[in-house]
This record gives C-alpha cells, structure tokens and sequence, in this order.
C-alpha cells in the first residue's frame, strides 16, 4: 500500500535488520499474510556474519546447533562442513535462506534507518533512511543484533597515526595484505582471541595490547563426518526439543551434581574430559560453576594451569591469566591455539594495566613504559561493541509524545520481556535487553521472539486490536525480576560488556536475561495465554 498524499509506502511490518532475526521475521510474517519490508545497512544479508570477517571469525556455538530449525527441508539439505562454522560459511548459510525463501524482494540493503517515529493520529512508525526514503508501518520489529554496534574508543592520537586502521567488526571485504608489516592489536576479547594467531601467521612482528586477561576454552575443531551430518539431519525434532527445554537452547551433557559434593579427583577428572572435548560445555558439567564462587575458583584455576601449560615465558603467562573475575563471568572465549601464538618470536604482549596507553603515535603506540612498537603500519582495533543497546540507540526512535528511546534507555535499558518497551506502542524487539539473547544459543532465541511476534500480530489482527504497548508496571517488575535473576549468578561480578563497563559513560546494567531459554520461553507463552498480560490493548495510551 502507498500514502498517495505523501508517496510513503506503508506496510503492516517493517523490519529493520537483514540478519538471522530479520529473515525469521520476514519469513513468518510474509507466510502469515502480513505485509513487510525490511531495512539492512549492508549489501547483503548476514547480519553479525556479513560485517565480521576478521581472519579467524568463526561461531562459538556448533554450527549443527547454530541454525535454523522452523524448515525440516532446510535442515535436510543444509550440510555444515566443520564443527564451529567459520564467518564464510555461515554467511554462505544466510545467504542461502534468503534465496530458498525467496526474501531479497522484501529488503532495501545498503538503507541505513536514520530514525523511527510513532504517529498516535494514524497509529503507525514513520521510518526515514539517511537517504532521505520514508516508510510507514502499524508495527516496527527491530531485528538489529546484540553485537552490530562497533565501538571505537576514544583513543588519543588516533587521528594522527599514519597507517591503516580496521575494526574487527568492520573488516574490508577483500581483506586486508599483512605479508611483511608490523601489526598492532589493541583487545584481547573474542574477536581479539581469534583474529591473534591468523594475524601472527601473516604479520612481519605482532604487538597485542591487553588491558583485560581472558579465559579461553580450545574449540578442539575438525571437519564434521557424514555420519555426523546425517544424523543432525535425522534429528531435528530432538533438536527442537531442547530448544524448547534446554536452559541454552541446545543440548549439554552435565553431571547434574555440584562441583563442591565431589573429590578433588573426579571433579577435576570431570573438567580434563571437557576440555579434551573443547567448546563451552565445561562450564556446565557442574551445576554451580556460574552461581558459587568456590566452585567458580576450581575451575577458574583448572584453566589458569592450562593456560601456564601452553605458554612458555613465565613472565607472559603471568599476564594472560584472568585472577579478578569468575570464569564465564565476562562472555567465554573459545580459541584455536591461541595461547601458543604467544611462543611465536614474532608476537609480542603489552600489558596496559602495567603501562597504560597514553596515545596513539604516527607509527606507533606510546604508553607509560615507552613507545612499542616502532613503524606500525596497521592498527587492528578489536575492541568490541555497544553492546545490546547501541544498535537501537544509535537511531533516533521516538515513542509517544516524542519521547527518545535513547534518552529512555540512559540510565540503562528497562524493557518487557526485552520485547517491548512501555511508551513506545507497536514497537516489537527481538532479542532485546531484557531477554536470554547472548547467553543463549542465539538462533534459537531468534526463533523463539519471531514466533511469539508474528504470533501476537495474528491474535491483534483477528481481535480487531491495532495497539500494543508494555505496561509501565508490568516493565518494571521484569526489570526487577532480570536483577534479581542475575544477582543469583556470578555474572554481576565482572566489568564485561554485560554491564555496558567496555563502554566508557554507559550506565551498568546487566542487560541480558540469565534466567535460561527455556524459563523465559515458558513465562512469554504464559503472558500470551492470560491475553498479553502486562501490555495494554487498544487505544490505551501510557502514562
């Protein structure tokens, strides 16, 4: 439909975001009879998986976990070739999506959403691209990503250094020659972890700066086997199963005991197979590793040995070792050899909290022990994201009476169920603060907010309902019940990206849901069958 006083094109949906949630979104509500068109910054779809491509970028999640799981032929005829997917693959694996549903014609790419505006005459969001296009909707559904917002600090002199600059989150699509050139790299999270030993492998010398030690967990991967594959293909409703069950959205073998009620023997008997294993799971073979500090501190030291074990200067194991946050606390690192990078006689460590950074030079990187080193010729910042908020803050998105969600938002995010927010009607986020997101596997907790979405959207429809909005009440109780949640975990106790604490100014919150998958799944479905209890219907109007 078209505005023919104005030429606006108008929808039922508008979507903003042409990554895994924004083609979920546009799929199920295309298939349920609603209009929509989407709005992507890129030039193709991919979401996370089309702006990093950093050498090393790969998923953390196994790839026959970290995929769609709504299309039995999908899953039949999709075949992932290792067991943690690299950035091309899983990109190869949207792109795909996007063809086989035919959703390209539904999305505007290389469209960057400059603002959103809810008008409560026409009870619509009047879109606006930085181009100048305009577009209007009954309901916006932002699918714009956790971890879109790339975040470059405010480094002193960085305007002044001669050489060239990248952003992991914002790699050049061709690469970037590092054959024979002095590299330096400021962060050491996981983009750092993993961009490190690619780049060490190229470089003439490495300089990593670190200001934050991080845990890390091998990845122990390998190509995946037929078997393997076929048997992935044959289990998709076990699959669904623990998605819908599972704490994080897929399937992870535990002891189901304490690691306090077992003797220093088995329990660390218990992590030595883990870690043969490699990937995340360790941290669940006992209960209590991310709620107890004791039992924290067993396995906290376990990867400290292990980290000592691959690096061979004492001196520079010493600085890699995390000793002042609970492991798990700040988001998990999974690596290849990441450790041993530094054994390598072209890499070196610089540690900022022994030698703050006091600026960025014309070919180098001065801090308090001197200037290291000498004739960089590219800077890699990988320094991480606005996390959870950015992506929404950094356009202009006014509820009623004008009212900025960034100005809202602060003093840190307060959302329902991290999928709406109260003054801000029709406005529907997925995987917003507020919800599992990030602590969960994140296809599956895109699934789950489409569906309960597009489902919601249905029931609007067939009551004759053109208005929904988060109670203010209802918003402050599951703000409230977010803390209390997280103030049962170990996760408060780390200045990770969580909190917003590797944003400089940005009020410390902890954003997502810990409380699992399968719990807030359970709470959403309830909140639908009492009739959208804690959101106002109607005409309503917030106070």
């Amino acid at each position: 439909m078209t505005d023919e006083a104005t030429s606006v094109p108008e929808y039922d949906a508008l979507v903003v975001g042409a990554g895994f949630g924004g083609l979920y979104a546009l799929h199920q509500l295309r298939a349920h009879g609603f209009s929509c068109h989407a709005f992507e910054t890129g030039d193709d779809v991919g979401g996370t998986w089309y702006w990093n491509r950093y050498p090393g970028a790969r998923c953390d999640v196994e790839s026959l976990d970290y995929c769609y799981s709504f299309s039995p032929e999908l899953h039949a005829e999709w075949d992932w070739t290792e067991r943690f997917a690299t950035q091309p693959e899983i990109l190869r694996y949207a792109r795909h999506v996007a063809d086989r549903f035919d959703l390209r014609p539904l999305i505007s790419f290389e469209t960057r959403v400059a603002s959103a505006v809810w008008e409560e005459g026409s009870r619509t969001w009047l879109l606006t691209t930085e181009d100048g296009r305009r577009a209007r909707a009954r309901f916006l559904v932002t699918a714009v990503g956790c971890l879109s917002a790339s975040r470059v600090p405010d480094l002193p002199g960085l305007d002044a250094f001669r050489g060239k600059v990248h952003h992991t989150g914002r790699w050049p699509h061709g690469g970037v020659d590092l054959a024979g050139k002095r590299v330096a790299v400021i962060g050491t999270g996981s983009s750092g972890i993993q961009a490190i030993p690619e780049l060490a492998a190229d470089a003439c010398y490495l300089t990593v700066f670190q200001r934050t030690p991080n845990y890390s967990l091998p990845a122990r991967n390998r190509p995946l086997s037929g078997r393997e594959s076929w048997r992935a293909k044959a289990e998709l409703e076990e699959l669904r199963t623990y998605a819908r069950t599972g704490f994080s959205g897929f399937y992870i073998a535990s002891t189901g005991s304490s690691a306090l009620d077992v003797d220093e023997e088995e329990r660390r008997a218990a992590f030595e197979r883990k870690w043969a294993i490699g990937g995340t799971e360790i941290l669940s073979v006992f209960t209590d590793v991310l709620t107890d500090g004791k039992a924290n501190e067993h396995l906290a030291e376990f990867v400290r040995e292990k980290i000592r074990d691959a690096v061979d200067d004492p001196a520079t194991a010493r600085k890699l070792v995390p000793l002042d946050y609970p492991i798990g606390a700040k988001r998990i690192c999974v690596d290849s050899g990441y450790f041993a990078t530094y054994n390598r006689e072209n890499v070196g460590l610089v540690d900022l909290r022994a030698e703050p950074l006091v600026e960025i030079t014309e070919d180098g990187i001065r801090t308090e022990g001197g200037t290291h080193p000498a004739e960089v010729l590219v800077l890699v910042l990988a320094t991480g994201y606005d996390a959870m908020t950015g992506p929404l803050t950094r356009i202009d998105i006014r509820g009623t009476d004008g009212r900025s969600l960034r100005e809202q938002w602060s003093s840190g995010p307060r959302s329902y169920l991290g999928l709406a927010v109260a003054g801000f009607p029709n406005l529907l986020t997925v995987t917003g603060p507020g919800s599992p997101s990030v602590l969960v596997n994140m296809v599956r907790a895109v699934e789950q907010h489409v569906d309960w979405i597009v489902d919601c959207l249905r029931r609007l429809r067939e009551d004759g309902v053109d208005r929904i909005e988060a109670r203010p009440e209802a918003q402050d109780s599951w703000v409230a019940h977010v803390n209390e949640v997280a103030d049962t975990t170990l996760y408060p106790r780390a200045n990770s990206w969580y909190v917003g604490a590797n944003v400089e100014g940005k009020t410390r919150v902890f954003m997502p849901y810990a409380g699992g998958l399968n719990h807030y799944r359970e709470r959403c479905e309830e909140v639908a069958r009492s009739g959208y209890r804690g959101f106002a219907l109607g005409p309503e109007v917030s106070a």
